[in-house]
């Protein structure tokens, strides 16, 4: 779950005093029905938080006809269920604020909310009406609140790396990765490398770790610190806790202090070393397990992340999740496909369940929802009640990308109302054995709606050529970690292959390569040779954007615009080739912002996305064949349609045959040569 968070508190140098994070419920605004209710969140407690207090701000309304003496809202965590109380008598919006025993807190925390919201059947009669009226909406507002203070790091690897990403940390803007001020190529890679890696494992959404130079006097400020360098670029103020003779034929990864800051040394003699100390960075595996202030890696060293498997085949819950509780419940479950593919036909959802016997199972049913889009129903009956299954199957061409949303949603009817939906029984367990096995086929679309997927293969980074400015400004450092922050957030490995250029690449790199070229046409030799490839070009002096059939732009305006296209590669047509650039340097840093994070790409189906200084920012999109490879969509519409081309193939079959059986039949009744016999002869 990615957690976006507000943190408040005091500068670096009084860390001792308490400070608060506060992490949403859910992003979007919930309506729950029916007389039983129920949502689940999560919310984090980071082990370096010496907790002093943890609140629930719960910002909810129910229905206006909900009887207040009968409804009721109970919260549990962890599945220890600590606060209920009663809404209060008044419409709209209603806020309560929850303390959460802190001796309930892990270090991934399962929050619950669930109660009855009941209404009466007419003024004088009792009995408990289910209708639509009964209903519980959680605003996207409602939060977990922490106070604590912060254990300060220790001197070991993994200490400063839990600190580093933190999401507090992140939040605040307390982490840096730093190069120095003309980082060579190598050096660049590993950073990024170091960068992606970290982006993979942080889980806050609007805030990223930078990375930029030692001479930043923001990074500066940063309580952690990656510094990466060769060993010949390192500062003599960190060459004093490394030594010359330590580096030979080696990178040294060390933890460094001073003046309240803390730091991590990231060097070796080689550019290439270098680089795999990067990606020992990037593995966050390894990175936890290094609990020594100091870790040596060598052209030999096995840095690589563990690889994922996937077979199609995911299973929804580890253990049996019990639902307890008459008529509707339910439980959604989250599926993650490798970011460089999406469902294709054929998919299924298979639900394993047992359930009690005492429901009335004239109306008993299990719904299966994907994205809250109905796909498939079963009817619940006692003969099963001991061990049911069922599958439903995907609509053909339903659209998943590549996470969506399992829900299963039992509605447990009693024969005999009571004053109370909460009861123990009836109930449901959703088993172990429920999954999704879901078909998948490569993304085939050149759009940003498929970015940076179409750059990863296996879920790495696919042999990325960035063609960077010679000479970099703090803008362009920024361009680069709005780049590699969401390429981080979608890699799930480190053994991809990264590698910067200075000038134009070569031929082969460029027809085999994801290319991604940064900065401006004066900076860019490169991006100048594809300006009349670009959807949105520049003048001749390379200044400024002109207008085209999509926008108009008025010259001084195109001075101030920035912009990321996403091109069909003139080197290779089944290739994407990125441009991040503008009138400036910033104005480049400010497109390459736009897509920096998911929720920012979601804007941005198309493949041009334009933006000015005031940060108004419009996508469009200029091709009109979208696919990379048109025969792999052909090939997949020929798999689709196999079993139709079967019975097309045999229907015509069967015609041919019926054909000619009735021409036989008519031969042999001699029908053809009375007709033949009876023509006039001219």
């Amino acid at each position: 779950m990615v957690l976006m968070g507000l943190l408040t508190g005091p500068s670096a140098a009084a860390k001792a005093t308490t400070q608060t994070y506060t992490q949403p419920l859910q992003n979007t605004t919930m309506s729950l029905s029916g007389q039983a209710v129920e949502t689940s969140s999560d919310f984090i407690k980071v082990d370096y938080w010496q907790m002093k207090h943890a609140t629930l701000n719960l910002n909810y309304q129910v229905s206006q006809l909900a009887d207040r003496q009968l409804s009721d809202i109970t919260v549990s965590v962890n599945g220890t269920k600590f606060y209920s109380f009663r809404p209060v008598a008044k419409s709209g919006l209603q806020t309560k604020q929850v303390t959460i025993p802190l001796r309930l807190l892990r270090g991934s925390n399962s929050l619950k909310i669930s109660g009855q919201i009941l209404t009466r059947d007419g003024k004088h009669d009792y009995r408990l009406a289910q209708t639509p009226a009964n209903w519980l909406t959680v605003d996207a507002r409602s939060n977990v609140n922490c106070e604590y203070t912060v254990k300060q790091p220790n001197a070991n690897v993994n200490s400063f790396y839990d600190h580093f990403s933190g999401p507090d940390t992140i939040v605040n803007r307390q982490s840096a990765i730093e190069v120095p001020a003309q980082a060579s190529n190598a050096e660049l890679t590993a950073s990024m490398a170091s960068l992606a890696g970290e982006a993979r494992v942080i889980t806050t959404e609007a805030q990223q770790i930078p990375v930029t130079t030692m001479a930043d006097r923001t990074a500066q400020r940063a309580d952690y610190q990656v510094v990466v360098a060769t060993y010949d670029h390192l500062p003599a103020r960190f060459k004093r806790h490394v030594s010359a003779q330590s580096v030979t034929n080696q990178a040294v990864i060390k933890r460094y202090d001073a003046q309240g800051k803390h730091y991590l040394i990231v060097t070796a003699p080689t550019g290439a070393l270098l680089i795999k100390a990067g990606r020992y960075v990037a593995n966050a595996e390894l990175m936890r397990e290094t609990a020594y202030p100091s870790e040596t890696v060598r052209s030999d060293s096995q840095t690589f992340t563990s690889s994922l498997n996937y077979d199609d085949h995911y299973q929804l819950t580890t253990t049996s999740d019990r639902l307890v509780g008459a008529n509707h419940q339910e439980r959604r479950y989250f599926v993650s496909l490798p970011v460089d593919r999406n469902n294709a036909d054929g998919s299924t959802i298979k639900v394993a369940l047992r359930y009690a016997k005492n429901v009335d199972f004239r109306s008993a049913l299990a719904t299966v929802y994907i994205n809250d889009t109905a796909i498939g129903s079963h009817k619940l009956t006692a003969r099963r009640a001991n061990n049911d299954a069922f599958a439903v199957k995907l609509p053909k061409g339903m659209a998943l990308g590549n996470s969506f949303t399992v829900r299963i949603a039992l509605d447990l009817p009693i024969q005999t109302a009571a004053n109370s939906t909460n009861t123990q029984t009836p109930w449901a367990s959703i088993e172990p054995a429920s999954t999704a096995n879901i078909r998948s086929a490569p993304g085939n679309d050149l759009l940003f709606s498929n970015y940076p997927n179409l750059f990863l293969q296996n879920s790495t980074y696919d042999h990325l050529a960035v063609v960077r400015p010679k000479i970099l400004t703090l803008a362009d450092y920024r361009t680069l970690s709005s780049l590699f922050n969401l390429i981080g957030n979608y890699a799930q490995s480190n053994q991809g292959q990264i590698t910067f250029y200075q000038d134009q690449p070569s031929q082969r790199v460029l027809a085999h390569d994801n290319v991604i070229a940064l900065g401006t046409p004066r900076q860019n030799s490169f991006i100048r040779t594809l300006n009349d490839k670009l959807y949105f070009q520049f003048d001749a002096a390379g200044t400024r954007l002109v207008s085209n059939e999509k926008l108009s732009i008025e010259p001084r305006y195109g001075a101030t615009l920035g912009t990321a296209q996403l091109l069909r590669s003139p080197y290779n047509a089944k290739k994407g080739l990125l441009v991040i650039t503008g009138a400036t340097p910033d104005d480049a840093a400010r497109a390459a912002e736009q897509i920096s994070n998911q929720k920012n790409m979601a804007q941005y189906p198309g493949d041009a996305v334009v933006v000015d200084r005031d940060n108004d920012h419009r996508g469009y999109r200029f091709k009109k064949n979208k696919l990379i490879d048109t025969q792999v969509n052909l090939r997949q519409r020929v798999h689709r349609n196999q079993q139709l081309l079967v019975y097309l193939g045999i229907a015509l079959g069967t015609i041919v045959i019926l054909l000619i059986a009735i021409l036989m039949l008519l031969n042999k009744h001699g029908v053809l040569h009375r007709s033949r016999r009876g023509k006039p002869h001219a």
